[in-house]
């Protein structure tokens, strides 16, 4: 992946590759950034770290967070990001689970040494760059080695426990030349990295692909109030959106000035909502492309881009190189698992490598969806994963965490819908002495901020099956009135 920046950097030395917008607004060449990468790898290798090893980050989007990541590349060792919203528990679990041997981390993010558990701690600036960069003594090797592991990203297991998935180079690669096939990407491309680069979606389609086509990336951390004048100042013409971040620029007031050169507008890592997308449409003349995809396929499954828009549900077609199968193939027009296979897929869990592709390279996504004229539909998620932000949420993991207190008889989460998010997460609470701000009050202390509940309810009883199974469906259906479309300046 590294060696990206290697073939931008000799074949276009000089050009402005990489840009920070701010109230001093940095930039690099592709020949400035593949030296500085280059130093940074040393310096590492000067720590007595070898390939393999896994080197963890913990940050918000900015130009050295791009270079520590994929200097960790470059000297062969293994890129572990992390969700800037973790817990002090959750990153101390992550490190312990992943063995880091060293972690990057932002001064805004920096903890007591005690709590990186002896990890060798670099500041995620440009002075803790900069002085790593200065010790870094002799050749930068790493394996040329497409199978070798590149990147663990976590999500939360089901029991609340970390788990990573393993992305080799070959997975990460393969899908930005599954995505090149379209040429949205090149060189006269400027495209913002305003999604979070820890995520799947932020780190390999939008990093990933910049470095694949030889753009120009814009580096923000998230939506704030220059956003605009960014995109229209520095001439944005690739705008890569989450359904939340779509759901901002279309509430926002400043949406009236337009935006500038946009010319491409993808939303990824969640479920895009028909209405938002119509409605951004009709505001802005742009059409919104989707994509759909997760963590273990690097990220994409299948996309909307060069066809047309089918209406709800509908994700597009299956990205070249690979293969879509619903349940065991025989009825790909019922709704059923979708099943994927590709190059782009992980390797498993970290660190056995257990529940990745069966022996035949298909991978269960846990979503159910049907195929219609070699379109994909989604219907239903048949696991109760919740999706905020793009990040995952299990109900159990939340549920666990409520039902600590004393006065907690029992509990059950669900999502809704919410256009800023996506979903929220949505807790539903029995006990005669709990109240709504002590479930509040202990999951600011035990969740990371996206796990929290947006909505704690105090009920009488759960409603249950035959069984005693909690009916979940019932508690959604309570949950699903229409969301209506933020109006400009909401």
């Amino acid at each position: 992946m590294a060696e990206l920046v290697a073939v931008q950097a000799a074949q276009r030395p000089e050009t402005c590759a990489i840009i920070e917008p701010g109230t001093v607004r940095r930039a690099r060449s592709w020949s400035e950034l593949d030296t500085q990468i280059t130093a940074v790898a040393a310096g590492l290798l000067a720590h007595g770290l070898v390939a393999g090893h896994r080197v963890a980050l913990l940050g918000p989007n900015s130009i050295e967070f791009v270079v520590a990541y994929l200097a960790a590349l470059r000297a062969g060792y293994v890129a572990v990001p992390m969700n800037t919203q973790s817990t002090a528990g959750d990153v101390h679990a992550m490190l312990h689970d992943c063995g880091a041997r060293v972690i990057f981390v932002s001064p805004d993010h920096q903890m007591s040494g005690s709590d990186f558990g002896g990890v060798h701690l670099v500041p995620l600036s440009p002075e803790g760059i900069g002085a790593l960069a200065e010790t870094g003594r002799g050749e930068v090797t790493s394996p040329q080695d497409r199978e070798a592991l590149a990147v663990l990203l976590y999500t939360a297991g089901t029991s609340g426990r970390p788990k990573a998935a393993m992305l080799t180079h070959r997975a990460l690669l393969s899908h930005l030349e599954q995505v090149g096939t379209f040429a949205i990407i090149d060189p006269e491309t400027t495209i913002i990295a305003v999604l979070p680069l820890f995520h799947v979606y932020g780190l390999n389609a939008v990093l990933g692909g910049w470095l694949y086509g030889g753009a120009r990336l814009l580096v923000v951390d998230g939506m704030t109030d220059a956003f605009f004048d960014i995109v229209r100042d520095e001439g944005v013409t690739n705008l890569p959106v989450s359904p939340a971040v779509l759901a901002r620029i279309l509430a926002s007031d400043r949406l009236v000035d337009g935006l500038g050169d946009v010319t491409t507008v993808v939303s990824g890592a969640a479920p895009l909502g028909e209405d938002l997308r119509l409605t951004f449409t009709e505001r802005t003349g742009l059409r919104v492309d989707q994509g759909y995809g997760l963590t273990e396929a690097g990220p994409g499954v299948s996309a909307t881009l060069g066809g047309p828009l089918l209406g709800h549900g509908h994700v597009g077609r299956p990205l070249p190189g690979v293969e879509i199968r619903i349940g065991d193939g025989s009825e790909p027009g019922e709704p059923g698992e979708i099943f994927i296979r590709g190059d782009n897929l992980f390797s498993g869990y970290w660190p056995s490598g257990k529940g990745g592709p069966d022996a035949e390279g298909w991978f269960g996504t846990g979503d159910v969806g049907y195929l219609s004229r070699g379109d994909l539909f989604l219907v239903d998620r048949s696991r109760e994963l919740i999706i905020v932000n793009g990040f995952n949420v299990y109900p159990a993991e939340v549920e666990q965490a409520i039902g600590e207190l004393p006065e907690v008889e029992s509990v059950a989460v669900v999502g809704r819908p919410d256009l800023r998010t996506g979903e929220q997460v949505v807790a539903f609470v029995t006990g005669s002495a709990i109240t709504v701000d002590a479930v509040e009050a202990h999951c600011a202390v035990r969740l990371a901020k996206f796990k929290r509940p947006r909505l704690v309810r105090i009920v009488e009883e759960l409603p249950r099956g035959a069984t005693g199974k909690v009916q979940k469906g019932v508690l959604r259906h309570s949950l699903l009135d229409a969301l209506p479309v933020p109006a400009v300046g909401e």
